[in-house]
């Protein structure tokens, strides 16, 4: 059974009888039931055309379904509307689903979740388990969601950016149960980008392909965290690396430059360098310009700072850092390393501490909290 094939035509067979004048929720349950009913029957079975089977069975699925409701008219209507089986039309209505799940009617949760399950095509459970709530919380979160879009017209114009935001936010989500949900994300932008061409679709999948290839190096055996610096660059995957330099050029070359491809062209610079040292950090401080000209984001000027402090010293880094509000994510810590870098390792040992406290998670607490204790081993000498 390729699974792999029954995600990448779920997309596909829900437009289909959503263009058939089947609502978003009623069509996403028949879809379901659908692909239910193909796990169960192709592994002895295995049909010619499999996207035209599954629409066949959906449409099916959802036509029980409408026949059941007697008392939604509009959809006994449809039951004497039901197509003659045959090969299912092949225009790609891809791209309107995911501006569909990336409405502006829902919340950036709800809008992943629905993404995940209507165009990833993953299960409920799959899901739940992904972002570690119960799968009962995460199915009404989808039912919710479903039961927004029901109502939008589906051939109503969407918001790539919106879009993108959402398989951003699945992206940083990284990995949790049996679903790589940071592999998902590069699958679906893959999948967008085949749909639609537009310069951010290709600079977000080159954003992802750059961030992905380091994975590998960002852990020690332990689980411990590794910084970008110390990072053993041989684990990295040079082959998408090579792949994301290749999807940015193409994307910088039509010169309508957005955030994602100016993200990517900064990772790109990191993922190019042989050595920590060898880091064009002067090149990625005026990435970071660009890139807060077209979104003044506190989180870029604080990733600037640090840049500024390789490119011209930690007392520069420093000068930019008193700039910004301390109360931002990773202030404390980005305080501390520039001033380890000036030579005051008391105050880094202090800031390296307190940031600890402030940590997120698990693995950068301890990471934090090792550096702390390092300079204060070293002070003691």
């Amino acid at each position: 059974m390729d699974e792999a094939l029954l995600r990448s035509l779920t997309p596909t067979v829900l437009t289909v009888l959503v263009r058939r004048g089947a609502d978003f929720a009623a069509a996403e349950d028949a879809v379901q039931d659908a692909l239910i009913e193909a796990l169960r029957v192709w592994p002895a079975d295995p049909p010619r055309d499999a996207k035209g089977w599954l629409v066949t069975v959906a449409w099916r699925k959802f036509l029980d379904q409408a026949r059941a409701d007697s008392a939604r008219r509009r959809r006994e209507d449809l039951v004497d509307e039901e197509p003659t089986p045959g090969p299912t039309p092949d225009a790609d209505d891809t791209l309107q689903l995911y501006f569909l799940c990336a409405h502006p009617s829902l919340t950036p949760s709800s809008a992943v979740a629905l993404t995940l399950r209507a165009v990833g095509g993953l299960t409920t459970r799959q899901i739940a388990e992904a972002y570690l709530v119960p799968e009962a919380t995460m199915a009404q979160r989808i039912s919710r969601a479903k039961r927004t879009v029901s109502g939008v017209r589906f051939d109503q114009p969407g918001d790539v950016a919106t879009v993108l935001r959402v398989l951003y936010l699945v992206f940083n989500e990284g990995y949790s149960g049996d679903v790589d949900l940071a592999a998902e994300a590069i699958r679906l932008t893959r999948q967008l980008a085949g749909t639609i061409d537009h310069p951010e679709v290709a600079g977000l999948l080159a954003l992802m392909l750059l961030h992905h290839a380091r994975r590998a190096g960002r852990t020690a055996p332990d689980g411990s965290l590794v910084p970008l610096a110390e990072q053993d660059r041989g684990r990295w995957d040079t082959a998408s690396i090579a792949e994301g330099i290749g999807i940015l050029q193409t994307a910088l070359a039509r010169d309508r430059l957005g955030e994602f491809q100016a993200q990517a062209a900064i990772a790109a610079l990191h993922a190019d360098a042989f050595t920590a040292e060898e880091t064009d950090w002067v090149q990625i401080v005026e990435w970071y310009d660009e890139l807060l000209r077209l979104t003044d984001n506190p989180v870029v000027r604080l990733n600037r700072a640090v840049a500024v402090g390789e490119a011209d010293g930690p007392r520069a880094g420093l000068a930019a850092l008193a700039a910004l509000d301390d109360l931002l994510p990773r202030h404390t810590a980005v305080a501390a390393y520039l001033h380890e870098r000036d030579g005051d390792p008391e105050t880094a040992a202090r800031l390296y501490a307190e940031a600890a406290r402030k940590a997120p998670n698990l693995a950068e607490r301890d990471y934090l909290t090792r550096q702390a204790a390092r300079l204060n081993a070293g002070r003691r000498r």
